[in-house]
């Protein structure tokens, strides 16, 4: 008998445990049932991501000394596969993240590492070693661990002194092992390449070599300031190398970080050191619309799959023009050699990589965005609060602060703006009518940082809340508990595990780490249940006498929610996209003027995607 009682005893205590591991999974995934509260498990069990990457930002201290400004940023990321594992390298952040999967990244504090944190790191895999390159002084040794995991980091205190230091660099390995330095910053210096000798410090062999700089007269996308508007003179910086079929793809970013238009081109020749021709199809990497705008100065990996994914820069620039997240993007390589980077609904949910899908190239899951301008209301008062950010609006290396709180800014599709709650408890709710049911399946919750006062890593940083639907706005279920949840979860991004039929939805919250509750997005994804949209009718390009122009025009589509439009230099490769919301038309200007084009455009609303209209050429 005893011992049928603790055999009983056991099998009760088994059966609870995989019942509170079971529930914990099934939060995590959104399950749709009023499950008990539990400790939101740690691993994502997602087949789909959503832009910006949703990982545990540092905060910046840059400002602290003067005038206490706060903000978290993430950019300039390195990025590489290591015995199948994803390492990614982001200015300032006083350590790296690591991930399995590219959905779940962790963070590493490193048993050595840069004291002010490193920037605009160069990272490569060389020998069953990691090499990185990052002194944030520009004058620095390359160091090398063989355990990541741990951050043992070495250094030969060989510093490289290049001319003028080293800015934004990038370490290359050949397939020869041979290893390659390319490096700048600057709105006056070319991109500079030089050969390191690895068996000897990683000192310089050679003289440096001049490889290609901005021609912003013939290249339209080069131009600075918001939709290359600006006459100030444009950065290059950022470059990043990757070799393809015996031939060297050499990336860059330009016109200027903060703007809506910060992008990657690419360059490309048959040795390392060049000559290097610039690529006709530029730039690569582009995305100037949405909600999230810009994916410049990146970096490009191949998966555990054997496709390509490139990492990008993206723009806030709300408490300092620096204020940047991360993105992720399908890239690669088509028949003809030509690379692409497809940012098409690019802040839209997307198939993760270890998600079966018929092309690379699409991963977009089709889950429309369901949100945008729909009626929303909650029970907090508006924050009357001066705004502390440092403000360089004036001088032209910002756009002007958005200084309306309200909470109608919570969907309006721009992350520039956010709604900031007058109190910070657990009593606030924000509820959105959808006018519709309609079939939920994401929804990506973007924190903001309003007069924060927090600087680098410190501990406890979550965000923790609960997610409610509706069908009548009175009988409501849980769908997402996260109110014990011990992550820091900046751009919350929480996949349905499946669909739930939904006109109301509600945040309720619990807690968030900052004085301030402030949100700059809450976004629903799904599909509605009415027809498309139509195709835009009577499409329209007309290149400018400044050939770095095209005006597009079309007719307005009644019930379309916004247009994407594409471009590229032949018709069955228009692989750059812009995507604008609510207005037809669209004043391209990144063109190169010397390159003929091709273009198309479509209309999206809640319920999908237009079929695209005929295609236009203009010489």
């Amino acid at each position: 008998m005893k011992h049928l009682l603790a055999l009983t005893a056991i099998t009760s205590l088994l059966a609870a445990f995989l019942l509170v591991n079971s529930c914990q999974e099934n939060i995590f995934k959104g399950n749709t049932s009023d499950t008990t509260k539990s400790e939101i498990s740690t691993k994502k069990h997602f087949k789909t991501y959503c832009n910006p990457i949703d990982i545990d930002y540092s905060y910046m201290s840059h400002y602290r000394a003067k005038n206490n400004v706060s903000y978290r940023s993430g950019a300039d990321p390195a990025i590489v596969n290591f015995k199948g594992r994803y390492y990614m390298f982001v200015t300032r952040s006083h350590g790296y993240w690591a991930s399995d999967d590219m959905s779940n990244w962790t963070f590493i504090k490193p048993q050595s590492w840069y004291f002010n944190g490193c920037n605009a790191p160069a990272a490569a895999v060389k020998n069953g070693k990691i090499i990185l390159l990052g002194d944030p002084s520009g004058r620095g040794a390359v160091i090398e661990t063989e355990n990541p995991e741990l951050g043992d980091w070495k250094t030969n205190y060989a510093v490289i002194n290049v001319p003028g230091g080293v800015q934004d660099p990038n370490l290359f390995v050949d397939d020869d092992n041979k290893v390659y330095l390319y490096e700048e910053s600057s709105n006056k210096w070319p991109i500079h390449g030089i050969e390191l000798d690895a068996e000897n410090y990683y000192i310089p062999i050679g003289e440096q070599v001049d490889l290609f700089n901005l021609q912003p007269e013939k290249h339209g996308w080069e131009r600075f300031g918001q939709d290359h508007d600006s006459d100030l003179k444009p950065f290059i910086e950022g470059p990043w190398m990757v070799k393809y079929n015996g031939t060297y793809y050499l990336e860059y970013g330009a016109p200027g970080t903060q703007w809506n238009v910060y992008a990657d081109g690419v360059y490309t020749s048959k040795n390392p050191l060049g000559p290097f021709e610039y690529a006709p199809y530029n730039p690569i990497s582009y995305k100037p619309g949405g909600f999230l705008k810009g994916s410049g100065h990146g970096s490009t990996v191949k998966d555990n799959n054997g496709n390509y994914w490139h990492f990008s820069t993206m723009a806030i620039s709300v408490n300092f023009k620096f204020e940047r997240r991360l993105g992720m993007y399908p890239a690669g390589f088509e028949d003809n050699g030509q690379m692409y980077v497809n940012t098409a609904y690019g802040d839209y949910p997307h198939y993760l990589p270890n998600t079966k899908v018929d092309n690379h190239k699409n991963r977009f899951t089709g889950w429309m965005l369901l949100s945008y301008k729909k009626p929303v209301k909650t029970n907090s008062g508006l924050v009357k609060k001066e705004i502390n950010v440092v403000d360089e609006s004036e001088g032209g290396f910002m756009q002007e602060q958005i200084t309306d709180f309200n909470i109608h800014k919570i969907n309006d599709e721009e992350i520039r703006s956010y709604w900031v709650s007058e109190a910070n408890n657990d009593s606030i709710y924000v509820e959105m009518d959808l006018l519709k049911p309609m079939s939920v399946k994401a929804i990506q919750l973007n924190f903001q940082d309003f007069n924060a006062e927090v600087f680098g890593r410190p501990k406890g940083i979550k965000q923790q809340f609960v997610i409610q639907s509706s069908l009548d706005g009175k009988t409501w279920r849980t769908i997402a508990d996260y109110s014990e949840n011990v992550k820091d979860m900046p751009h919350a991004y929480l996949e349905l595990e499946s669909p739930v039929n939904v006109r109301y939805v509600r945040y309720n919250h619990v807690y968030c780490y900052n004085k301030y509750l402030a949100i700059s997005e809450f976004r629903v994804f799904g599909n509605g249940k009415e027809p498309l949209p139509q195709t835009p009718s009577n499409f329209k390009a007309e290149r400018q006498k400044d050939r770095r122009n095209t005006n597009l025009t079309w007719n307005k589509v009644e019930d379309a929610t916004g247009y994407v439009i594409y471009w590229g230099i032949s018709k069955d490769k228009l692989n750059l996209s812009a995507l604008m919301y609510n207005k037809p038309n669209y004043n391209l200007r990144a063109l190169t003027t010397d390159q003929s084009y091709y273009y198309q455009v479509e209309a999206f609303n809640e319920n999908g995607i237009s079929e695209k209209s005929p295609i236009l050429f203009t010489k």
